[in-house]
């Protein structure tokens, strides 16, 4: 027993799904960076920020050596700071705009202190009356800055966070100048992003609640906006399941859902137009069957009953039984041929060959037609070879058409024209009548299946000739047309490519 397959969901499930997992993934990715990531980055920024200051206040000392100048001196226990200096180093720090709220210490080789700015409260650096505890669980008093400088000093690069006892944090980067006469500390503050990021997580289950809520909202308006041309092309899709050929669909968006829409109305329009030209096909079709097939039956008849034993009589009857019995060999064959170029079971095999041989053969074929009916078949070819690509046995085919066509048509002066020249894109063929020509309003249709012009009623032929020869242009995808003046004639011409080049 076959298995029945579980019906998947339909495109409107699918968006809002994939819609709410995007929220769902979006609202992770913000409780991440909130939660986790946003303490470690904070940090991560603010001592670049510290390290940042500590190497311009080196460059600044070393600057500074190398013009000369002293920067500091003890002169009886008295500490002399040079005013320059001392300016510079302010101008640089105001100058600063990333960090505003910071402490410097600067000391010498002795680990006393030559330049101190405070500009942050409470202070690890400077305040004696704090107590502090590093991250490496060392206890900390006044003696604290002495320290640091000291592990500065044997360092050379150096970085510390200090956690007070009032839950706050400090870190502090220490740099030694370029002789290894100062070590420079700075200091700052890190605000409470732990208690921030806490902040952000419980808000986060009421926040993740209303936006996946308006997500969902939003997803639904979305898909029904979405398919609803889908929706409508659906059932246009049933209405042609139906019969009703002349459904059409707003196609009035402009996007892929949009050309989706004019591309079914441009089906729908071909599929209305195929169903009936078949249904004219067949209309057609039946009444040109009805009269032979009436003839014969007729004529069958009368023969049986009547003329069996008038030789004469019987004769000619059996002559017009054999000619309608000929004409529904040729219909039926040029329905059987059009069904076969059109659907594509003759495909077509393009080869290189001269276009000018070929008309010289098919022209040689009318010889005695055209002097049985005192005809003249004029053939217009260069002397030079004409080479093109195409499926030669098709191209034969849609020449006899157009030359039977022509002889359909043909003028008093009882001439008609064949003629092949070379063009820009490879050859130009014209069949040329001098016949009644073509009215302009039958022009626009007179390739169609079965179509004949007001001036064709009752003259003989399937009707169907030009329509498979559209069909051989169409498959080699060669530009075609007629040209018609009435009382003057008509021009029927396609143009054949060139062989493509060897490389």
């Amino acid at each position: 027993m076959k298995q029945q397959r579980r019906p998947s969901p339909g495109i409107r499930a699918q968006l809002m799904l994939f819609l709410s997992f995007i929220c769902l993934l979006l609202l992770g990715m913000y409780w991440f960076l909130s939660t986790q990531l946003l303490e470690p980055l904070y940090n991560q920024r603010i001592e670049a920020q510290l390290a940042g200051q500590a190497d311009e206040i080196v460059d600044l000392i070393a600057q500074t050596q190398d013009e000369g100048t002293i920067i500091s001196s003890w002169d009886f226990g008295v500490l002399v700071v040079d005013s320059s200096f001392r300016t510079k180093l302010y101008e640089s720090l105001a100058a600063n705009t990333q960090l505003t709220n910071f402490c410097v210490d600067i000391s010498d080789s002795t680990l006393r202190s030559i330049i101190t700015i405070e500009n942050l409260y409470p202070c690890l650096l400077h305040n004696s009356t704090l107590s502090a505890r590093s991250d490496t669980g060392f206890s900390w008093d006044k003696s604290t800055v002495i320290e640091m400088r000291r592990a500065c000093r044997a360092s050379g690069s150096w970085m510390q966070v200090l956690n007070t006892s009032g839950g706050s944090s400090q870190v502090v980067v220490g740099r030694m100048s370029r002789g290894g006469d100062y070590s420079v500390l700075v200091s700052t503050s890190l605000v409470h992003v732990a208690e921030a990021g806490q902040v952000l997580s419980d808000m986060l289950p009421m926040a993740a609640v209303l936006v996946f809520a308006f997500a969902l909202a939003a997803a639904w308006l979305f898909s029904q906006w979405f398919t609803r041309p889908l929706r409508a092309m659906s059932a246009a899709a049933r209405q042609m399941a139906r019969g009703n050929y002349a459904v059409q669909v707003d196609a009035n968006r402009r996007d892929e859902l949009g050309a989706l829409a004019e591309d079914f109305n441009q089906m729908a329009t071909e599929v209305q137009r195929s169903a009936q030209m078949q249904r004219d096909l067949l209309a057609n079709v039946s009444h040109d069957l009805r009269t032979p097939l009436t003839l014969i039956k007729g004529y069958a008849e009368t023969v049986r009953d009547i003329t069996g034993d008038d030789k004469a009589h019987r004769d000619e009857q059996l002559n017009i039984i054999v000619d309608e019995a000929d004409r529904l060999t040729a219909l039926v064959s040029s329905v059987m041929e059009l069904s076969k170029v059109t659907s594509g079971a003759d495909k077509c095999e393009p080869v290189r060959f001269d276009m000018g041989q070929l008309c010289d053969e098919v022209s040689e074929r009318y010889d005695a037609v055209c002097a049985q009916n005192g005809w003249t078949l004029k053939l217009e070819i260069p002397d030079a070879p004409l080479e093109v690509y195409a499926d030669p046995a098709m191209i034969e085919r849609a020449l006899h058409n157009l030359l039977g066509n022509a002889m359909h048509h043909i003028g008093p002066d009882g001439v008609f024209i064949l003629r092949a020249e070379p063009c820009g894109e490879g050859v130009r063929v014209e069949v040329e009548d001098h016949g009644p020509g073509i009215s302009a309003e039958d022009l626009p249709y007179i390739f169609e299946r079965y179509y004949r012009s007001r001036s064709d009623a009752g003259k003989a032929g399937t009707g169907l000739g030009l329509s498979i020869t559209k069909a051989i242009f169409q498959q080699h995808g060669f530009r075609f047309g007629v040209q018609s003046t009435p009382g003057k004639g008509s021009v029927f011409w396609f143009t054949m490519k060139a062989p493509p080049t060897e490389e």
